[in-house]
């Protein structure tokens, strides 16, 4: 597939052939959902804890008499129907977190690098980097090719300057070639992918890499 490259002034500058087997697949919805799945999966805290009667702080002996007063039959003040009760079936501490194949999250972020290729969703810039680190200079750039709209910035490496100059713009978010996730890829609507770093992907997502 062949791309423009643009300056970070917004000019063309040369063509460049990005890999097919990276940037021209056939877009596989499914592998895409299992991908954004698995990562929102592993971002839950799994920190919600609820108390069931057995916890709750509270008396064990029995508010009243079992017999004649004409009221439910009640074993303690701590039972799940009364108000300061315990909790049935609330939730425990637990880790959602869970693997999938390798070989499916490669698939899953390659059918997303096809779809936003062949979306022109998706634009090579000359490398570049923001040496003062001010959040102005970027904005410059980023408004060039995608303004006020959600955008990824796929880095050729971790790049701390031009981070550090971007994290004060909410629409903007950042990730190394090496280490992208599938969520964010997804939902920008813009990609800005340095030329650096469309050359590494195609090497980093080498069908014979995979089979080692």
């Amino acid at each position: 597939m062949e791309k423009t490259v643009y300056s970070v002034q917004g000019k063309e500058l040369r063509k460049i052939d990005l890999d097919d087997s990276v940037f021209a697949l056939p877009v596989n919805d499914d592998v895409i959902y299992y991908a954004i799945t698995n990562e929102l999966a592993n971002m839950r805290v799994g920190t919600a804890c609820t108390k069931d009667r057995s916890e709750v702080h509270g008396s064990n002996a029995k508010p009243y008499k079992q017999k004649g007063t004409g009221r439910a039959r009640r074993g303690d003040k701590k039972s799940p129907i009364l108000v300061g009760g315990g909790t049935m079936f609330g939730p425990k501490p637990r880790d959602y977190s869970y693997s999938i194949p390798k070989k499916m999250k490669r698939l899953a972020m390659k059918s997303i690098l096809s779809l936003k290729a062949q979306n022109d969703t998706l634009v090579v810039v000359e490398d570049f980097t923001i040496e003062s680190g001010k959040t102005k200079e970027l904005v410059a750039i980023v408004d060039r090719f995608a303004k006020d709209t959600r955008t990824v910035i796929v880095l050729k490496d971790d790049d701390p300057l031009i981070k550090r100059a971007g994290r004060n713009i909410p629409t903007v978010s950042f990730l190394s070639f090496n280490r992208l996730r599938a969520h964010d890829l997804f939902y920008g609507r813009k990609i800005i992918m340095l030329e650096t770093a469309a050359k590494n992907l195609a090497e980093f997502y080498n069908p014979k890499a995979e089979a080692d």
